[in-house]
């Protein structure tokens, strides 16, 4: 077994920190983007169904499931070209294109123009490309760190998603919010392809990516390490659970206390800016200390903060009290950003270099399978169902979220559960002991 000094040996960096970093800042933008097109609609969603004389259901219909039909199937045939081709003119070419498509939601005048602008296609490369490109400008025990400086893009995005597109509705209404977000998405595509360069495969690790692995052998891979299984059922449960609720805040809020989508948005967006970059700072600087070197107590924490802030989630959705419910959103909104760099981080680790791009995409066709499928569908259908008539009001959609409440407490037990065989897991995908 290797010793535990030999933890802190790393591969000789071939490119320098500007660099690296200047990389990083522009795969935060792309995740920013991501984040804020697929998001923003859950904002306007209670204007976009009165609008259209939709149950909860129809119009869940309409603005989740086409977004996640195509993010979580084509998730994993590009995450294949990923590992094989450009990540970087993949990058470009999938930012360029959901960034239309979010345009042309605005231009949207029935259900069903919605439904083609909404198909996410380019959105299922942005991340694992993102994550592969990062995975080989920091070193293993740098790593973590870095992916939680990305995920920093989730915050950033649910914040313009929130309270700008929000503010954009009330005043030039909901189309508006779409269009906007168009122009920015092109103009950081050119940019990613005139002045980044695509990496080398495994310059970071001990172990070659120049070969390219079979899907199956990458499942078969995958399944062995057992560690790296419970951590992805862990962080999908955790988005089942977070994201899946905050699909159906603004609209909770809009109808129970009877706010505006810009009011509302006033509400989560700071929490989510604030309160969700804090978290995930705070995270990045955690996971390069040294007690965090060792990823077993990374996964720990992660599960102590996501069954408190599920505690949490339930007094939101429970209490009639506005003031109690915006304190608690300090508690569970930042919580649902501390999980997504160290998740992708550690997972990262317990993958081989020329698998990485598939193991982020069955990462996130899982969470997405969660939240963009699964937590809507049931939220929605179970709202329609509660209500009298089968026509959603507040307290309908209230027990309905209550329902999705538990989940976390089931995200908990994975990522204790997942501890067991953690170190020997990573030193086997990475050739990088972990000081125990």
């Amino acid at each position: 077994m290797t010793n535990a000094t030999e933890a802190h040996v790393e591969p000789e960096n071939p490119t320098s920190g500007v660099v690296r970093w200047y990389v990083l800042i522009l795969m935060v933008a792309v995740y920013t983007l991501s984040i804020t097109d697929r998001y923003m609609i859950s904002q306007v969603l209670e204007s976009i169904r009165l609008e259209l004389h939709l149950t909860d259901t129809g119009v869940n219909i309409i603005t989740a499931a086409p977004l996640a039909f195509f993010y979580i199937f084509l998730g994993f045939p590009i995450s294949w070209l990923i590992d094989r081709g450009n990540r970087r003119n993949i990058i470009v070419v999938c930012l360029i294109a959901w960034s239309a498509m979010t345009a042309f939601c605005g231009l949207s005048r029935t259900a069903w123009q919605l439904v083609l602008a909404r198909v996410g296609v380019g959105e299922a490369g942005g991340t694992p490309g993102a994550n592969s490109i990062i995975s080989d400008y920091f070193p293993a025990l740098r790593r973590p760190m870095a992916l939680t400086i990305f995920s920093l893009g989730a915050p950033i995005g649910a914040y313009f998603a929130s309270d700008t597109a929000g503010a954009i509705a009330d005043h030039l209404g909901w189309r508006a919010a779409f269009l906007w977000l168009g122009l920015p998405g092109t103009l950081v595509g050119l940019l990613i392809y005139f002045t980044v360069r695509e990496p080398k495969r495994g310059q970071q690790d001990r172990k070659p990516g120049d070969e390219k692995p079979t899907v199956l052998e990458t499942i078969l891979y995958l399944w062995t390490q057992r560690s790296a299984v419970h951590v992805m059922v862990a962080s999908a449960l955790t988005a089942l659970w977070g994201w899946g609720l905050m699909w159906f805040t603004p609209t909770f809020l809009v109808r129970v206390y009877q706010l505006s989508p810009g009011e509302a948005g006033a509400i989560t967006g700071p929490i989510n800016l604030y309160g969700g970059v804090a978290a995930t700072v705070f995270t990045a600087w955690l996971v390069g200390t040294r007690p965090m070197a060792n990823p077993r107590r990374l996964v720990q924490l992660m599960g102590a903060v996501i069954g408190v802030a599920t505690i949490a989630s339930f007094f939101i959705y429970w209490t009639h009290s506005l003031p109690l419910a915006k304190a608690l959103f300090w508690v569970f909104i930042p919580s649902i950003y501390f999980y997504i760099g160290p998740c992708f981080g550690l997972l990262l680790n317990l993958a081989e270099p020329r698998m990485r791009a598939q193991f982020c995409a069955a990462t996130l066709f899982l969470a997405n399978l969660g939240n963009l499928i699964i937590a809507p569908n049931a939220v929605a259908a179970l709202s329609d169902w509660f209500a009298p008539n089968h026509v959603a009001n507040a307290e309908s959609l209230r027990l309905a979220m209550l329902c999705l409440v538990p989940t976390g407490l089931w995200a908990t037990f994975h990522y204790f559960w997942s501890t067991r065989r953690l170190l020997e897991d990573q030193e086997r995908a990475t050739g990088v002991a972990v000081a125990r």
